[in-house]
């Protein structure tokens, strides 16, 4: 009776995830199998010559996954192997789901997009901007901003919030002095008091006049807070995970599933790849409070590729309508007009392929993606139906075009275009 019951549990979990994305042979979806092997010899050789631990791919055509393939090791001291079900840190893919909340909320009428954020949270009201800055003291001047922050200016990246650590010289001096955090390795700060302390420091320039990368997503994930009556990780749970199928992606792991965490790295002086610092290895671990909108998530590569197939599908996955086709479409228009992303625009939430992108390598125009600091990468291809995922868990690294070589070993493997 207890085998019985085994296998049906089992045909009922197949049944499951063949519902939500089923398995495929490449030839059914018009690929190749054999030219998707050379996924296999690229990531070996980069495994092989110590430039990657590991890494784990996944490839999905017209909503059918073709290639899931995990590669090297969790734990090079151990020899541990890499799993499929993995959990990574995603760092900034969080942004694309914190922008997905963003605009559930929009769909309900809760705000317009070009209100300006003060609005909401009273303490933008005034923003200025960085006038002189005195790199010896860290000391600074401001003059007040041409024009407010709106809800637009934070989704697109326009709103001149600079990054700690990562930005400019002048935003990650600031930033440090006044103990404004990254997202990523402070569990114990509250939203609501970084969000504020930020609201008081200048703008590395006015709204709407550059692309600059910045903690857009802790000030809106702040604003789904505020709208919602809901702390950012409880909206993900009960609004978006739960919904698409969603089960190992959080802020703060469960402990039952911390062994699934995968091992990050970095490099030292000589390029070498050791082991990352204790911080980066167990923030997820911590029971932490601090849900930082713009890289606090960590998560299973099947995961994420659920949420990007509900892109794929005009907003809908799992018999659950998340957004409607007319937002997707939004989220993925140029948002920044002539504004420089180098060869790439920027929607509300995702990069875009331009003409001059897909000239470059061969991605459909339309394409929209984005990555993580830690090395993961995504794409969705709404032109040839396709979805790639590209993780691997190591920063710096001195060979980040691994990414961009997955993208050309995808494509060539296409036997029939659309």
């Amino acid at each position: 009776m207890k085998q019985l019951f085994c296998l049906l549990f089992a045909l009922v979990s197949l049944q499951v995830f063949a519902q939500n994305l089923p398995l495929a042979t490449p030839e059914s979806v018009g690929m190749s199998s054999a030219r998707l092997k050379r996924i296999d010899a690229v990531f070996n050789e980069y495994i092989q010559k110590g430039w990657i631990p590991g890494g784990v791919t996944l490839i999905i055509r017209d909503g059918k996954i073709v290639h899931y393939q995990a590669y090297g090791f969790d734990d090079t001291d151990t020899k541990k192997p890499l799993s499929k079900d993995g959990i990574f840190r995603l760092a900034s893919q969080t942004k694309a789901i914190t922008s997905t909340a963003v605009m559930m909320l929009y769909e309900e009428g809760k705000f317009l997009l070009d209100d300006p954020i003060s609005k909401y949270l009273p303490a933008f009201k005034f923003p200025r901007v960085l006038d002189k800055f005195n790199e010896s003291d860290t000391s600074f001047t401001s003059i007040p901003a041409k024009r407010e922050i709106t809800i637009r200016d934070l989704l697109s990246h326009t709103s001149g919030i600079g990054y700690p650590t990562i930005g400019s010289k002048e935003a990650n001096a600031i930033y440090a002095k006044y103990q404004v955090p990254g997202g990523i390795g402070t569990p114990h700060a509250k939203l609501e008091e970084v969000v504020n302390n930020l609201a008081k420091l200048p703008l590395m320039h006015n709204p709407g006049e550059r692309w600059t990368y910045g903690l857009n997503l802790e000030v809106l994930g702040y604003l789904v807070e505020k709208l919602s009556g809901l702390p950012l990780e409880d909206f993900f749970q009960t609004r978006i995970f739960k919904p698409l199928g969603i089960s190992d992606t959080y802020f703060y792991l469960p402990e039952s599933k911390f062994d699934r965490l995968i091992q990050v790295y970095t490099e030292n002086e000589q390029q070498q790849t050791t082991k990352a610092p204790a911080i980066y290895q167990d923030y997820p671990k911590i029971k932490g409070s601090f849900y930082a909108g713009g890289a606090g998530l960590s998560g299973t590569t099947l995961d994420y590729a659920k949420f990007l197939q509900m892109f794929m599908n005009g907003g809908s996955f799992n018999g659950q309508q998340i957004l409607s086709p007319a937002i997707v479409k939004m989220m993925t228009s140029n948002q920044i007009g002539d504004l420089s992303l180098g060869p790439r625009k920027f929607g509300l939430g995702f990069a875009l392929v331009t003409p001059k992108e897909a000239a470059r390598i061969p991605v459909s125009e339309g394409s929209f993606e984005w990555g993580g600091i830690f090395g993961t990468n995504y794409w969705v291809d709404p032109t040839q139906g396709i979805i790639g995922l590209c993780m691997t868990q190591k920063y710096p690294n001195s060979h980040p075009e691994l990414s961009e070589k997955f993208k050309v070993l995808v494509y060539q493997a296409i036997a029939k275009l659309k």
